[in-house]
């Protein structure tokens, strides 16, 4: 009894609802489970945030460029990682995951990999942060991601980019946010931005927010999108799409969750219903080996190229 009360406080000092943490047997399991991945993913696989954070050994032929100023906000800075003599590169724009209230364009677990392998490759990798709860809810936080979008096209010409070539990619919550801009284009056209390749979402369990808000979920949903319906749909990318895809969308889901994979697909459908294109990519990986994995050798990252080729890009 008393290893299970360790249990529910270290719940609560998550700030996850106790009373769901009280019930025993398989939603019990399920909690602990998401606990791990949720610890996975806001400090990397076993890591610690503190010392993944900061600037991480470069690839030979790689320069960076840190903390350009995308809006007015001190937090609104991204960094652009780009081969010493790139021309006419892709672009990929890297959003960060945290549950929409923490993370860091810095970690490296959700960078150096990916810089490793796209920017070894002739890419140009940005990495983006942007306003946290409670200074920004949700969708305001993907008006920033919309804006550095807007931003990062406009500077990709001196980057050696062609801004034509980009693709949305983001993490866990990140995901959320590059997904509602992909099932909403007027996010990004608002802010200046142009038309995008395509989108990579990594594992959000997040695309049906109304689903998860009527049914049992865990507190940080209740922090992130509060209680009106209005905006639990204003949130939603499957809410918001309400025609076809301008870019395709790859949904990568891990296999090891309950919800991922189903909400990734019933999101597909729809967006397929309307003559979009969603392919979904189960890994099984946990929440945040989906992140801190990508770019190293493998199925998985093969399997991400795939759908980067068939945008066109090398």
């Amino acid at each position: 009894m008393r290893h299970w009360m360790s249990k529910i406080a270290w719940l609560a000092a998550l700030g996850l609802p106790i009373h769901h943490a009280a019930s025993a047997g398989p939603l019990r399991d399920r909690i602990m489970e998401r606990m791990a991945e949720r610890r996975a993913a806001e400090g990397g696989a076993g890591r610690s945030a503190i010392t993944d954070k900061g600037p991480f050994p470069l690839p030979a032929g790689v320069q960076v460029e840190r903390d350009l100023a995308y809006g007015p906000d001190p937090v609104q800075k991204l960094d652009v990682y780009r081969p010493a003599h790139a021309s006419g590169a892709p672009l990929i724009l890297m959003v960060h995951g945290g549950g929409w209230r923490r993370g860091d364009k810095d970690f490296s677990y959700g960078v150096e990999n990916k810089v490793t392998h796209w920017v070894g490759k002739g890419y140009v990798l940005v990495a983006v942060n942007y306003r946290m709860m409670p200074q920004a809810n949700p969708v305001e936080q993907a008006d920033d991601v919309a804006r550095a979008l807007s931003f990062a096209q406009s500077k990709a010409g001196s980057w050696g980019a062609d801004p034509a070539k980009t693709v949305l990619m983001g993490h866990s919550s990140g995901s959320h946010l590059v997904s509602l801009i992909a099932s909403d284009p007027t996010i990004a056209t608002r802010q200046g931005a142009r038309p995008w390749l395509g989108t990579v979402a990594l594992d959000s369990a997040a695309f049906d927010v109304v689903q998860i808000m009527e049914g049992q979920h865990f507190g940080l949903y209740d922090k992130a999108f509060g209680s009106s319906p209005d905006h639990w749909r204003e949130a939603s990318p499957k809410y918001r799409l309400k025609g076809r895809l301008s870019a395709p969308l790859l949904a990568v889901c891990s296999s090891k969750r309950g919800d991922s994979c189903a909400q990734a697909r019933a999101f597909a459908a729809k967006a397929e219903s309307l003559g979009g294109h969603v392919p979904v990519l189960p890994v099984d990986l946990s929440h945040g080996e989906i992140n801190n994995r990508l770019g190293l050798p493998g199925a998985y990252t093969e399997g991400v190229d795939a759908f980067l080729h068939s945008l066109g890009l090398s």
